[in-house]
């Protein structure tokens, strides 16, 4: 699957995930396919979908912790891809994020009083949300009575496939997905890694939301 096509699987499911997850954990959305085999002494060896990839300390990194997960659920690692029973091919990236715009009521503008807000998507009664969705315009709120900010949200993926060696058949197909305001792939791929292994490897033909942990702090 390209990038394009992993961005444009991101619609309202995902769009209804947490914009931060500093506090609260990592909000993903997960897409499962397997005919995974239990582990009966298969082993596998870890490539990636970008041949560019190919020895990249980065790439290295993110597929150490899918070795990790797949040997902790009783896989075991090859010596050699000639010599793997299994093949787990992954891709990652992230876009390069869109703006969007949140309008706060400010009590300031027009009073205390009870102000509904009527916006193109609907009727949203008075603080009946934390932020309102809306086009960068401070005309459409009146000229006063909001705060409007602006930050940029991010879409990230993790895609990873298994293919049985002896004649390519899929074993697992999964897509992690995600909504931030970070755009670092070494805090992002780690949560997704963890988000696929959840339950790991789950029903075919499931999507999830998973809420990766946050890490807590040592004391």
């Amino acid at each position: 699957m390209s990038f394009k096509k992993k961005m444009l699987a991101l619609t309202a499911p995902v769009a209804a995930l947490a914009l931060s997850a500093c506090a609260t954990g990592f909000p993903a959305q997960v897409q499962r396919f397997q005919a995974m085999p239990a582990p009966q002494g298969q082993t596998f060896v870890i490539q990636p979908a970008d041949p560019e990839r190919r020895g990249s300390l980065e790439f290295s990194q993110y597929a150490d912790l899918v070795r990790r997960n797949l040997i902790e659920m009783g896989y075991a690692e090859a010596a050699s891809a000639e010599g793997a029973t299994m093949v787990v091919t992954l891709d990652y990236g992230v876009d390069d994020g869109r703006e969007r715009v949140v309008a706060r009521p400010d009590p300031f503008g027009y009073g205390f009083g009870y102000r509904p807000y009527y916006s193109r998507f609907g009727y949203f009664g008075h603080r009946r949300h934390p932020f309102y969705w809306g086009w960068h315009d401070p005309f459409m709120f009146g000229g006063g009575g909001y705060d409007i900010d602006s930050y940029t949200l991010y879409t990230s993926f993790l895609d990873m496939d298994i293919r049985r060696t002896a004649d390519g058949q899929a074993l697992f197909e999964g897509l992690a997905q995600a909504r931030s305001r970070s755009n670092a792939l070494p805090a992002l791929v780690p949560n997704l890694v963890e988000a696929m292994f959840t339950n790991f490897p789950g029903n075919s033909g499931e999507t999830v939301r998973i809420t990766v942990a946050p890490e807590r702090e040592e004391r």
